[in-house]
C-alpha cells in the first residue's frame, strides 16, 4: 500500500489555513502504522505538487493499493475541481487553473495505475476566498462531483456545492472524524465513511455533511483483526486470554498446568503431551499448547525449555498438521500478547533457539506463517521474521577513558541505536553507561531486532572492539524500530 498525504496550510494575503497540516501529519503517521508507504508533503508550491504526484504515480504501479489526500483550498472552476498551491495565482480563473493541481489529474494517474484499490480523500472543501474577484455564483461554491473510476472511492468533507471552514482544534472536522474511525477493527471502508459522516454532522451541528462516491469492487479495510485475517486458527486461539478451558477435556488440563508459571506443575504436563494424545487433539488446542510451552520456557520449566530445544524428536510422532500447529503457536508467542495484539517487545528468552527450527525444511510451513502473519499485522521489523534474511549491523565504537564505548549501531548506512528517556539518565540528562560484553550485546541486537544469531551478520569498528572483554554502554539501549 502507498500514500501521497499533501496538507497546504500557509496561503498569502490573509487565506492561511491553521488544519491542514496537521491533518496530513497526523494521517499520514496513522497510514504508516497500518503499513502505507507513505509521502507527506507539507505547504507544496505547485511544482512540488505536481513533482509529488509524478512520485506517486510511479509507486502505484508496484503496489495493490494507492491513497491519495489533500487537505487544503480547493476550489471548482468550470465544473472542474483544482487543489491550490501556495503559489496558485487567483488573480483569473485561468491563472489559477494553469498553477494549481487538477483533481481530474489525480483521478487519471490512479485509474491508469495497475493499482486494484484506489482511495482518495479531500479535506479540501473550503468556501473560495476569491469568489468575489471573479464574480463566482453560488452554483460554483465548493467542490463538484468526480466520477469514479473503477476500483475506486472518492470521499470529500462536503457534499458537492457546499463549503466547509477550518475546524478551531487541532484538525478540521472531516480529518478529525476520520482519525477517529480509522481504527475501527474489521469495518469496510464504505462503512468507515458513514460513521465519519455522522461524526461531521454532529461536530458542525448539521451544517456540513461529508460525502462518497464509489465503485469499489471488493472490500477494503485499514485495520482487519487477525481473527479475520488467519483462517487456520479460530480468535480465541489467536486472542488466547479468550480460549475457555473445560476440566473435563484431558488436553485443557495441560494448558491449565502451563499456564500457572509454576514448574512443579509445568513440567508434569508435559509429560501429558503424547504423539498419541496429541494427535487426537484440535488444532486450536494445540496452537493455544504451543504457545503456553513457549510461555513456559521462558519462565522456569525446564521441561518446556527442553521440548523447545529438541521439538524434532519430541514431535517425531506427530502428524504434520498437528506439529504445524503447536509449532506456529510457540512462535505467534514470542511476537502477539494474550489479546492477539503484537507485543511492544518480543519475547525472546529462547527466541534463537526456537528459530533455530527454520534449518528443518519440514518446519518451513510454520515460518511461513509468522512471516505472513506479521506481514498483515503491520509489524515494522528491518528484515521479516521468518523469511530468513540476512541482516548486516555494524556496532559503532568510540575510545573513552575508560574504555571502548558503544556510539551508534548502524543499517543500512543508517544509525538506529536509541538511548533510553530520562529514567536511565543523570540529573543532569547525561546517559549512564554499564558494562557489556561482546557476546551480550549480540544476543542482544539479536533479540531485538527479531533476527536469528546466524542470519545476523555483525561487524565492529574499529574490528579490535570485537576482542575487547567487556564495550561500555547506555543504559535504556535499543535498537528496535
Amino acid at each position: 500500500m502507498t500514500a501521497l498525504v499533501i496538507g497546504n496550510g500557509d496561503y498569502p494575503d490573509g487565506h492561511k489555513l491553521s488544519n491542514p497540516v496537521h491533518d496530513a501529519v497526523d494521517l499520514g503517521a496513522k497510514l504508516k502504522g497500518y503499513g502505507f508507504e507513505v509521502l507527506i508533503a507539507t505547504d507544496c508550491s505547485a511544482k512540488e505538487m505536481e513533482k509529488q504526484l509524478k512520485l506517486f504515480r510511479k509507486a502505484l504501479d508496484t503496489h495493490e493499493v494507492g491513497l491519495f489526500f489533500f487537505a487544503g483550498h480547493g476550489i471548482q472552476i468550470e465544473g472542474l475541481n483544482h487543489l491550490l498551491a501556495l503559489d496558485t495565482d487567483m488573480e483569473t480563473e485561468l491563472d489559477a487553473r494553469h498553477s494549481s493541481l487538477s483533481m481530474d489529474k489525480v483521478v487519471d494517474k490512479m485509474a491508469e495505475s495497475t493499482a486494484k484499490t484506489k482511495i482518495i480523500i479531500l479535506d479540501a472543501c473550503r468556501n473560495n476566498p476569491w469568489k468575489r474577484e471573479w464574480q463566482r455564483d453560488v452554483a460554483s461554491r465548493g467542490l463538484a462531483s468526480v466520477y469514479a473510476p473503477k476500483g475506486t472511492i472518492i470521499g470529500f468533507a462536503t457534499s458537492p456545492g457546499e463549503t466547509a471552514s477550518d475546524g478551531a482544534g487541532r484538525n478540521g472536522a472531516y480529518t478529525a472524524a476520520l482519525l477517529d474511525h480509522i481504527d475501527a477493527p474489521d469495518c469496510p471502508i464504505e462503512m468507515m465513511f458513514k460513521r465519519v459522516r455522522n461524526t461531521v454532522a454532529a461536530a458542525t451541528k448539521g451544517k456540513q455533511t461529508s460525502w462518497e462516491h464509489t465503485s469499489l469492487a471488493g472490500e477494503f479495510y485499514f485495520n482487519m483483526s487477525l481473527g479475520n485475517l488467519i483462517k487456520e486458527y479460530d480468535g480465541t486461539a489467536l486472542a488466547d486470554r479468550l480460549f475457555i478451558l473445560d476440566a473435563a477435556i484431558k488436553s485443557h488440563k495441560i494448558i491449565e498446568e502451563l499456564k500457572t508459571h509454576n514448574w512443579h506443575r509445568q513440567n508434569p504436563a508435559l509429560a501429558l503431551l503424547t504423539a498419541e494424545a496429541a494427535n487426537e487433539m484440535t488444532l486450536d488446542t494445540l496452537f493455544v499448547i504451543g504457545r503456553n510451552i513457549y510461555q513456559a520456557a521462558c519462565g522456569t520449566s525446564q521441561a518446556a525449555t527442553a521440548y523447545i530445544q529438541n521439538f524434532v524428536a519430541k514431535s517425531g510422532g506427530y502428524s504434520e498438521p498437528k506439529r504445524k500447529a503447536i509449532l506456529d503457536g510457540m512462535l505467534f508467542e514470542v511476537f502477539f500478547d494474550p489479546d492477539g495484539r503484537l507485543r511492544s517487545n518480543i519475547k525472546g528468552r529462547l527466541f534463537d533457539e526456537l528459530f533455530e527450527l527454520q534449518r528443518v525444511p519440514t518446519f518451513k510451513p510454520s515460518f511461513d506463517f509468522i512471516a505472513n502473519v506479521l506481514i498483515a499485522a503491520n509489524a515494522d521489523f528491518h528484515v521479516v521474521p521468518g523469511k530468513g534474511h540476512d541482516l548486516a549491523v555494524t556496532v559503532s565504537t568510540i575510545k573513552t577513558k575508560t574504555g571502548l564505548r558503544v556510539a551508534a549501531v548502524y543499517i543500512g548506512g543508517v544509525d538506529v541505536l536509541k538511548i533510553g528517556d530520562d529514567l536511565w539518565k543523570t540529573d543532569e540528562g547525561e546517559p549512564i553507561y554499564c558494562g557489556i560484553t561482546t557476546s551480550q550485546l549480540n544476543l542482544r541486537l539479536s533479540e531485538d531486532l527479531a533476527v536469528p544469531s546466524r542470519n545476523l551478520k555483525i561487524t565492529y569498528s574499529p574490528a579490535a572492539a570485537a576482542n575487547e572483554d567487556e564495550l561500555s554502554v547506555a543504559y535504556g539501549w535499543t535498537v528496535r524500530k
